[in-house]
């Protein structure tokens, strides 16, 4: 298995504009939720992403027979992005896009503990320890310090940021398989096929087992299906998998924290949603964690450069 490098100024640039795009598609199924339910649109637009993928493939001349020589792990894959999309979709009935985002991508957190057991390369330090807790902790404070609100309400929302968390952790574990496995040898493309098209079956069954299958192809709607579909689930899923192949995946996470922090901004801009003290507050934690977690290589890094 090739070594992974640490972050350049290429990686750096790419994860911005990933985490700007992963932010935003909370906002827009969120935005559509009544006339296109949140996990009937993720389905939709992994069948879509899979086509336009399959079409990448055969106009670079790649093949497919070589997936089959992952196809337990790239199944295991498959369902485990389904499984974080199915919670996803349930999740954003019942809480708001912003902590949605933010429990989501606490993804890096999962992974990185996961990859500590498996990879020489990906060991966690003390100083990353350390914000593994205050991640946690932040975790823990968003949860325990609810702001007001009716009790009925608020009990609901307790329970989509409960599905949006263990949304994350599916991601983590996606993670740590796409990482440890044969699936690491694969070209992105090939890697994207199994969590495109066995994510959609296990989402269009969801949908229907559900009852979430109604949809109203307003604008609105056929924006945000083109957004998910093309930019999210195609582009930057592509070059999300294409830099776990090169890069070191602790390092990358480090970007992960600016994707809270759009999330929680544009959700109170675009959709107009409160952000209480005790979530926003344990936010800062979790940033806080993943920065202290995935920039530790970069400290290292630059403390052996000076010595």
């Amino acid at each position: 298995m090739e070594s992974r490098r640490p972050m350049d100024g290429l990686a750096s640039g790419l994860m911005l504009v990933l985490c700007l795009l992963w932010a935003m598609q909370q906002i827009a199924l969120k935005a559509t939720a009544l006339d296109f339910a949140p996990m009937f649109q993720m389905a939709v637009r992994s069948v879509v992403a899979g086509v336009l993928v399959i079409l990448f493939m055969a106009w670079r001349g790649q093949r497919l027979d070589g997936i089959l020589n992952a196809w337990q792990p790239g199944l295991l894959a498959g369902s485990l992005y389904a499984l974080e999309f199915l919670l996803l979709g349930e999740s954003l009935r019942h809480t708001s896009a912003g902590h949605v985002v933010v429990l989501l991508y606490t993804a890096p957190i999962f992974a990185a503990l996961g990859l500590h057991w498996k990879l020489p390369d990906e060991r966690l330090a003390a100083a990353q320890w350390l914000g593994v807790g205050l991640a946690f902790g932040g975790i823990a404070m968003a949860f325990l310090w609810r702001d007001g609100g009716a009790q009925a309400a608020d009990a609901a929302m307790l329970w989509g940021d409960l599905l949006a968390l263990l949304a994350g952790a599916a991601w983590g574990a996606t993670t740590v398989v796409v990482r440890v496995t044969r699936m690491a040898e694969l070209p992105a493309s090939q890697t994207l096929v199994y969590q495109l098209w066995v994510g959609a079956a296990w989402l269009l069954a969801g949908s229907y087992l559900f009852g979430q299958t109604e949809f109203r192809m307003t604008p609105l709607v056929w924006a945000s299906l083109t957004f998910q579909s093309v930019f999210v689930s195609f582009l930057s899923y592509l070059v999300w998998f294409w830099l776990l192949r090169k890069y070191l995946a602790s390092r990358l996470g480090v970007f992960s924290f600016l994707t809270p922090l759009f999330g929680l901004v544009l959700g109170a801009w675009l959709l107009d949603e409160p952000v209480g003290a005790g979530f926003l507050g344990g936010t800062l934690l979790v940033v806080s964690g993943v920065v202290l977690l995935s920039g530790y290589g970069w400290y290292r890094q630059w403390r052996m450069q000076r010595t």
